[in-house]
């Protein structure tokens, strides 16, 4: 019959557990919804194909210097070290959430050297010195009738896979951000070739300007506005050479390098596919991106405190048992030493209601914030990746319709030259021409540079580079 309430004790707490299981999200959230899981309207557009992402995406480049760099920063990257230190935070608290279940045992023991009062025990001669001792184990353990352990311990265990997405985010980040600032330094790269093209092509103008001057076709007028516009054109170099020492710096910060250690690889042009973006669908991207599932863990992690504060309108239901010897040192464990106990075999501390209650409240809330911060990383992810896919196709119409423009420009330019070296045209009409080619050899430049750091923004969007 002494057994008789533990039994009880422990039946209950295989069923008796409040609050609600993890079982993913809502039927009601955003990722649930058909239109969210179905195709991505970008998709559709010239340049995208629905293909599946690859999970290393960069390696679409066909660059070894691009590959080295990636591999150096998911290596060294001071964030990443950051975000998995805090994982490795994370795990600790579940383990120690999980050694909350189990029994605790304490150990006890020691001699003692005392004396009695004979007066307190009516005698008239004092006793003498006594050296006793006194050792024992105690086991106590507390069963989680209503819960309130294990959601405690469903709770860290969603922190720790919302931890685990973090540090996943960290890495599609530095992966993108490599990318992006390698493909900046190329593209400094490739501009500032392009404007020296220009500078030189005008410095040719400016030299048959003074030919022509001296044979006395020309002008001290035209020669000042041809060195004028060479000047301008110079001005636009040094700041390409800034951006590119600025890109070093960057790699140098992603790769755990000082700025005097920055790697510096050569690159003439920024890296561009050639092949339609594959794309995937909306149910592969909430899949994959890192962002989506830290929030699902997080709305799991305060879904399971709701249960943890419920359980508190509940008693806390323990078991004890201790055994042990005591006596003194002379009888040192004789059978007539030996002690033991159970008990108390359940104590409860009946909690105030309006605390409690308040409590849940607050998770409840908590959970209703999350659910909402949940869709909202839901709709933003979608919303990203179909912005970043239909500027990559509106771009991808300019770049044809800015490199249509600069093949024409440089008919004209060089039709211009040949008919003012003829003497059939004057210096103004080279001069148009010139710059007209000039500002449609930047902007093609700086359009091809944009289509690049386009494409590493819908790779961004859509989750990639946190695989392995």
């Amino acid at each position: 019959m002494a057994v008789l309430p533990v039994v009880l004790v422990l039946g209950l707490a295989a069923c008796a557990h409040v609050g609600r299981d993890d079982t993913g999200a809502p039927a009601a959230a955003v990722v649930h919804a058909a239109s969210a899981n179905g195709p991505l309207i970008g998709a559709t557009e010239p340049g995208v194909t629905s293909a599946p992402l690859p999970p290393h995406w960069w390696r679409l480049y066909q660059d070894p210097a691009l590959d080295d760099l990636v591999a150096q920063a998911l290596a060294a990257n001071k964030d990443l070290q950051a975000a998995a230190a805090n994982l490795r935070r994370a795990e600790a608290v579940v383990r120690e959430a999980g050694a909350t279940a189990l029994p605790a045992i304490g150990i006890s023991g020691g001699p003692s050297l005392g004396h009695a009062s004979a007066a307190a025990m009516g005698l008239q001669n004092a006793l003498p010195n006594r050296v006793s001792y006194d050792a024992g184990i105690s086991v106590s353990y507390q069963v989680d009738l209503f819960g309130r352990i294990d959601r405690s311990i469903a709770a860290a265990q969603a922190d720790a896979s919302a931890t685990q997405a973090a540090y996943e985010a960290a890495r599609m980040t530095v992966v993108a951000d490599t990318v992006r600032a390698y493909a900046d330094l190329c593209s400094a790269q490739y501009q500032s070739r392009a404007a020296a093209d220009q500078v030189a092509l005008q410095q040719r103008s400016l030299d048959l300007t003074d030919r022509l001057a001296a044979a006395g076709r020309g002008t001290a007028f035209d020669r000042v506005r041809a060195a004028a516009q060479l000047d301008t054109l110079r001005a636009t170099l040094p700041g390409f050479a800034a951006q590119r020492r600025v890109a070093t710096f960057r790699l140098a910060a992603l790769t755990g390098h000082t700025p005097a250690d920055a790697p510096d690889p050569a690159c003439d042009a920024p890296p561009r596919l050639v092949q339609a973006i594959p794309a995937g669908d909306g149910a592969a991207l909430l899949r994959r991106r890192p962002d989506i599932r830290q929030a699902e863990r997080t709305l799991a992690a305060a879904t399971a405190r709701i249960g943890v504060a419920t359980a508190d309108l509940y008693p806390t239901i323990s078991l004890g048992l201790s055994a042990g010897s005591t006596g003194p040192a002379a009888r040192f464990l004789d059978s007539a030493s030996y002690r033991w106990s159970v008990g108390p075999l359940i104590s409860w501390t009946l909690p105030n209601t309006g605390v409690a209650r308040a409590r849940i409240a607050q998770a409840q809330a908590n959970g209703d914030a999350s659910l909402a911060r949940f869709d909202g990383v839901v709709l933003g992810a979608l919303r990203e990746a179909e912005s970043a896919l239909t500027v990559y196709a509106r771009e991808l119409d300019r770049n044809a319709a800015l490199r249509a423009a600069r093949d024409q420009s440089a008919v004209a330019a060089q039709q211009a030259n040949e008919l003012y070296a003829r003497g059939r045209e004057n210096l103004l009409t080279v001069l148009d021409a010139g710059r007209t080619l000039a500002s449609a050899d930047a902007a093609l430049a700086a359009s091809d540079s944009l289509l690049s750091a386009d494409q590493i923004a819908i790779f961004l969007a859509l989750g990639g580079g946190w695989e392995g």
